[in-house]
């Protein structure tokens, strides 16, 4: 059995919402859900192989929604989710062009608490505050395909990971990496959040770092 982390884990958590899921039939439901996570599978392991990063250097967990998934990153990666989240914005635009009843999908980053626990399967599973918060970016009205609701805290955690590597940064500017201004509104519970969207005009996959993780980032 894997070893479980007692404490609250800090990092950073991509959703996945595919568009109007419960609006298609239990046939589409299932093939779009079962394409979605082969291909952002392949996608992964192709930026694991270019990076030459093992999988749990930079994931440690996926958590399903039905209509989705929680993709969550290792800590050591912490800044680095909203990149991960305009690579899967990015990979989603060709799945639409194969499955025409696909509308797209919504992605929200926000860098916050998690827990690992073992469910009744005995698979790692995870809970916390964070997918909870990170659910709530989602609620924006002005949503838009092709950009990521990326929260103010996570949006944080993005500007201290490009001072860190500086060659994403420089990266980022050739890609020419826009954000709106802060849409500040509140949640269904009444608790008020702030965030942007954020999207490249010249989108793309990018590669996660390979980073030495016996160092201190």
């Amino acid at each position: 059995m894997a070893k479980i982390q007692t404490k609250a884990i800090y990092t950073d958590i991509v959703l996945i919402d595919i568009i109007n899921f419960s609006k298609l039939t239990s046939a589409e439901q299932l093939e779009i859900i079962v394409f979605l996570t082969k291909s952002f599978k392949r996608m992964i392991e192709k930026m694991l192989l270019n990076s030459h990063t093992p999988l749990s250097k930079f994931i440690i967990g996926y958590v399903s929604t039905g209509d989705g998934f929680y993709c969550i990153l290792n800590p050591r990666l912490k800044g680095f989710g909203a990149i991960l989240g305009l690579s899967f914005s990015h990979f989603s635009e060709h799945i639409s062009i194969r499955y025409n009843y696909f509308e797209g999908i919504r992605i929200a980053v926000h860098t916050g608490e998690v827990n690992e626990f073992i469910d009744i399967l005995g698979s790692k599973n995870f809970i916390g505050d964070g997918l909870n918060d990170c659910a709530r970016y989602l609620e924006v009205k002005n949503f838009t395909i092709s950009t990521v609701m990326v929260s103010d805290v996570a949006y944080a955690s993005l500007k201290k990971f490009l001072i860190l590597h500086k060659d994403f940064n420089t990266l980022l500017a050739k890609r020419e990496l826009r954000k709106s201004s802060i849409h500040t509104f509140l949640d269904k519970h009444g608790n008020e959040k702030k965030g942007c969207l954020i999207w490249l005009r010249n989108s793309g996959i990018i590669n996660p770092p390979n980073i030495n993780f016996n160092s201190i980032i």
